[in-house]
């Protein structure tokens, strides 16, 4: 059995850049296609020993707005810099607490 690792994957969203860590065991271009369709979202992630899930294909990812999926191995290529959180997106302002 392989030794887990990290792998970075980048992918468009409607356009938007998004990038994430996965530790995996391998990694190929179906398995990024998947991840970043559950990162966005649309795909279902399995739970632990659950090998039989279908995963999400590269046509019906690019069906929800997912496009340019790329993956590298951790500590190759330019550094990853996770993207700023906007804040405002979490807030509850408006609401009462009361």
């Amino acid at each position: 059995m392989a030794e887990p690792q990290l792998y970075v994957i980048e992918y468009e969203l409607h356009g938007e850049f998004r990038t994430f860590i996965i530790r995996l065991e391998r990694m190929n271009n179906t398995e990024a296609w998947h991840w970043a369709s559950c990162d966005a979202g649309v795909g279902i992630i399995p739970r632990f020993g659950q090998h039989n899930l279908k995963k999400v294909s590269r046509p019906m990812a690019e069906r929800y707005g997912i496009s340019d999926v790329r993956w590298r191995a951790s500590g190759q290529g330019a550094e990853f810099v996770a993207p700023p959180i906007d804040v405002k997106k979490f807030s509850n302002s408006g609401t009462s607490n009361a």
